[in-house]
């Protein structure tokens, strides 16, 4: 089942229509309101949202969904305007895992939705039941999205998060800025490598005494030192 929260009548009535015709279940509603109301009911594989919506816009409401334990894995890919780049760049960074800008052709959002939910579908088949790390006074529980430095509880950001445990499965292996950015952001976009240098930046600072973990290895990306675990 796939929502599409769109106050635009004439797109919804055309999005609808075009998933409908690929085989997908869908709902549409005109307002946050009608959203929310659904979601109380029953929940999506997938959330169209646009930006600019009346009474709450996309951003507070994609904010909501994944700081839920129960609606934070649900895929949604954000319908932006053309010419919005902090829109998109928010969105991204507010754990959004795609973003169509309108006007958008029918085929490329088939293609995105059906791309988001293949990394989707991946992403729960490969993660195990249960895991835990624990390095130095870092501890992370990613069955339970708990980060913890000394003991206190560390916030992060959905892609900040995503790096760190990235980095962290990889036990000390060293991974490309590419590898970093096809698995956490996953589409195309300008500044790859700035957007991987700015979130771990920003995860350094968050993590305090344990940024350190994360080694820089020049000219090719990131990693945490093999000999840091136990």
């Amino acid at each position: 089942m796939i929502y599409l929260v769109e106050d635009d009548r004439n797109i919804r009535k055309l999005v609808s229509y075009a998933l409908l015709k690929e085989g997908y279940s869908v709902k549409d509603f005109a307002s946050p309101d009608e959203f929310w109301s659904a979601m109380d009911t029953d929940f999506p594989d997938l959330i169209l949202l646009d930006i600019m919506l009346p009474k709450e816009d996309g951003l507070s409401i994609l904010s909501k969904i994944r700081a839920s334990k129960e609606t934070r894995d649900i895929p949604v890919i954000m319908l932006t305007a053309k010419s919005s780049e902090f829109d998109k760049v928010t969105g991204l960074d507010m754990g959004a895992d795609d973003y169509i800008s309108k006007p958008f052709g029918i085929m490329e959002m088939i293609s995105r939705i059906k791309a988001v939910l293949r990394r989707s579908s991946k992403k729960q088949q490969s993660e195990p039941a249960f895991e835990e790390y624990r390095i130095g006074p870092l501890y992370v529980n990613h069955d339970k999205h708990i980060i913890k430095v000394d003991g206190r509880d560390i916030p992060l950001a959905l892609k900040e998060y995503e790096l760190l445990h990235t980095l962290l499965k990889a036990k000390g292996k060293v991974l490309s800025r590419d590898f970093l950015f096809n698995n956490i952001w996953g589409y195309d976009f300008d500044g790859e490598s700035r957007t991987v240098d700015v979130h771990i930046r920003k995860l350094r600072q968050k993590l305090g005494e344990c940024g350190g973990l994360i080694e820089t290895v020049k000219g090719i990306g990131y990693k945490i030192g093999a000999d840091e675990y136990e």
